[in-house]
């Protein structure tokens, strides 16, 4: 069993790949740091790391223990947050955000629930991009963030939001004129994309390779924002399955949205990583579904959404 300073060492010094600059990270000796690493290559009886006078590098063994350590160390250090949050209770800062205008005035209801219930908690709102929705969660720099499932690789609670699905055509297109049309439509035209950043489920969703009969689809040019990829539209470079609050929040007067009939409603609620679940988190999602559904207590259903 690893001591977690040896476990510090090891991560860093495979991070650094020099003994200097670890030693003064951890403010350690660069000979209690060689220390340490000599100490556990006896314990695995194999070197972690080739050194020389001029160069420190990661052996194939060394490369996979620290992989293999990474994620017990994040799983650790979350398990120590949860057990800190419950014994303080709902305190400190929850930083939320929402992604899309019309998440905006659910989230303020969650927010304000939030705060009646937890005031000794200040809540943090902000709103992210496309770009860099599935980074804030990462980073740490967002907790919460109101957003379209799915979501793939993160926690997810209650639905908050459902909305019926439409097509973005730019005016004078064929289907501007229609009552309606059918997933199927999507095979006969390019189909703007989003960045590739965004969760690949969520694409698989709104901008499927093949239509519910298998037909293919094709891809249109990818825009960097929810307005770029209206552009695109607009300028006649494909067409875009959006949510109808697309109408009120985004109108256009060179861009029709046109219902689907036949596609499933799109679902919008919280969104945050496994790993920071807690106290303040969860807390949260309690408050938004409550809010959400005009409650007053409840349970918190969650799910999470498969990695990919």
């Amino acid at each position: 069993m690893l001591e977690r300073l040896e476990i510090e060492v090891l991560l860093t010094l495979a991070e650094e790949l020099h003994f200097g600059r670890t030693a003064e990270r951890l403010h350690l000796t660069t000979g209690r740091v060689s220390q340490v690493v000599k100490k556990v290559e006896r314990q695995i009886g194999a070197p972690l790391f080739e050194r020389t006078s001029r160069s420190v590098r990661i052996t194939p063994v060394g490369r996979q223990l620290a992989d293999d350590l990474v994620p017990v160390v994040e799983a650790m250090t979350a398990a120590l947050r949860r057990a800190e949050d419950a014994g303080r209770g709902v305190t400190g800062v929850l930083r939320v955000a929402f992604l899309g205008e019309w998440t905006a005035p659910v989230l303020l209801k969650a927010v304000a629930l939030f705060g009646e219930r937890h005031p000794e908690c200040r809540v943090d709102v902000r709103e992210v991009q496309l770009s860099d929705s599935r980074a804030s969660l990462v980073d740490g720099s967002v907790d919460v963030l109101i957003a379209s499932y799915p979501f793939d690789g993160m926690a997810c609670g209650p639905v908050l939001l459902t909305e019926q699905r439409v097509l973005a055509v730019p005016v004078g297109h064929p289907l501007a004129g229609e009552r309606s049309v059918s997933v199927e439509v999507l095979a006969d035209h390019p189909v703007v994309q989003y960045p590739a950043v965004t969760s690949a489920a969520f694409k698989r969703d709104r901008t499927p390779d093949h239509t519910p009969s298998g037909r293919p689809v094709a891809k249109g040019p990818a825009g960097g924002t929810f307005s770029e990829m209206l552009g695109l539209v607009a300028m006649g470079r494909g067409v875009l399955p959006v949510g109808e609050h697309s109408r009120r929040y985004y109108p256009r007067p060179d861009v029709v949205y046109v219902p689907i009939h036949d596609a499933p409603p799109i679902e919008r609620g919280p969104i945050w990583r496994e790993g920071n679940s807690t106290a303040r988190v969860l807390a949260f999602v309690r408050a938004a579904a409550d809010a959400a559904g005009g409650r007053e207590g409840g349970a918190v259903p969650s799910c999470v959404a498969a990695a990919e």
